[in-house]
């Protein structure tokens, strides 16, 4: 429980309430408020499990995807400097001249 819904039970408690009732009022509450939560969420039908289980498959496929296209782009970065790399040293090295020779 939490440090006020605590106090609130020591507190009815001390005015006579008997703790096992005090515990079972707030499970109840805490029941009635999950469910109210869910309908307002629109998850309280038979359709509510498969649909969480298809977003989060959705979920998985988007992380998956950027994933993929993070390691994609850093690939090809690396070609990149490999290449741009290799034109400068043959560049530096003179070797076009040296090929036409």
């Amino acid at each position: 429980m939490t440090v006020m819904l605590e106090r609130l039970v020591a507190q009815a408690e001390s005015e006579g309430a008997a703790r096992v009732t005090l515990r079972a009022l707030v499970e109840e509450a805490c029941e009635v408020g999950a469910a109210r939560a869910l309908r307002t969420l629109g998850l309280m039908d038979d359709k509510a499990g498969p649909d969480i289980v298809e977003l989060r498959q959705l979920i998985q496929g988007w992380r998956d995807a950027k994933k993929s296209a993070l390691s994609a782009v850093i690939a090809w970065m690396v070609r990149t400097a490999v290449a741009l790399l290799l034109i400068g040293l043959a560049y530096r090295l003179d070797l076009l001249a040296r090929l036409k020779s």
